[in-house]
């Protein structure tokens, strides 16, 4: 299964030019990856589910609803962090120039993907 999750995300990676993505369990760990030699995969993982838990307490506290996603924007580009129900969190590395449009799209189309295999 892990082959197939990192199918989804290296197909992220291509079909939306972004840096790298990764799918992470609600604890923080590492399910699959496709990102940069140089980016550190299990900071990524705790980082990723450490700061959507802390989105999901926001958007409780102030009644938003639920959380659907979470967006870092820095000077040289983004991270996107999507839960996936209370399966996985997916995060997605996008340059300062990327098309958040085509980014988005992928970003859901992957989440379904992962939903259904999560789910099986």
């Amino acid at each position: 299964m892990a082959d197939k999750f990192k199918e989804i995300l290296q197909n992220i990676v291509v079909d939306a030019r972004v840096e790298g993505a990764i799918l992470v369990s609600p604890d923080g760990l590492a399910i699959a990856s496709a990102l940069p030699a140089d980016v550190d995969e299990d900071r990524v993982a705790a980082m990723g589910a450490a700061i959507l838990s802390l989105g999901e307490r926001v958007t409780s506290e102030l009644e938003k609803g639920e959380l659907e996603q979470l967006y870092v924007k820095g000077s040289k580009g983004y991270m996107v962090f999507t839960g996936i129900k209370d399966l996985a969190v997916l995060g997605v590395l996008a340059p300062v120039d990327a098309k958040l449009g085509l980014v988005l799209m992928e970003i859901k189309r992957a989440a379904k993907k992962i939903e259904e295999l999560l789910g099986q």
